[in-house]
């Protein structure tokens, strides 16, 4: 195991590597579409929509905590499906591979928007929920990481990508995004606040 100080410096490289694009593969300004995904959030919480969040272990940890700051900080409706109950009766009725799928053509409507977060961006549960809500008037942000090419970096209208193959270090990016998103929501909603 390498010192401290390298792990860390290696993170902070990767993090000033992270790229973004669109939905055509197109690269977009990593603050212009920071600013976007987080307005893209308020209209959620202006508009009475809802934010959808999606992962598989750590990646539910991260959408888990990210749906606690939105509810709280920034009062928009966010929802996560990670609820035992629910998850077990689903993936045992129609396998895990379409747990989350099942969940977007619950509770998915028109304005949404859901945030999918992969380690590795292959997770077929995943990809099979981004693509059912492509079926609807909705936005999709992803964080993905690993392979450049991997399929969620593809399917989203914002696609965040930490290049990395670590899922610690790709974990931390994807949280560190989701605090960004959450507290440029919550500091877009007080400065509105402020000038009514």
């Amino acid at each position: 195991m390498s010192a401290l100080t390298e792990y860390l410096n290696n993170l902070a490289a990767v993090f000033k590597q992270v790229k973004v694009t669109d939905a055509d593969g197109r690269d977009l300004n990593i603050d212009a579409a920071g600013a976007r995904a987080s307005e893209w959030i308020l209209t959620c919480r202006t508009e009475g929509a809802k934010v959808l969040l999606i992962g598989n272990g750590g990646s539910a940890a991260i959408v888990s905590h990210l749906q606690n700051d939105l509810c709280d900080s920034v009062g928009v409706r966010a929802m996560v499906f990670n609820e035992p109950p629910f998850l077990t009766a689903v993936a045992n009725d129609h396998g895990y591979e379409t747990f989350f799928e099942q969940a977007v053509k619950l509770w998915a409507a028109d304005g949404d928007l859901l945030v999918a977060v992969s380690s590795s961006g292959k997770s077929k549960n995943i990809l099979r929920a981004v693509r059912e809500m492509r079926t609807k008037q909705t936005r999709v942000v992803t964080l993905s990481g690993f392979e450049p090419d991997n399929p969620l970096r593809s399917l989203g209208d914002i696609n965040f990508y930490v290049p990395s193959k670590a899922y610690g270090v790709v974990e931390t990016a994807h949280g560190v995004l989701g605090h960004y998103l959450s507290d440029a929501a919550m500091a877009r909603k007080n400065e509105t606040a402020v000038r009514s």
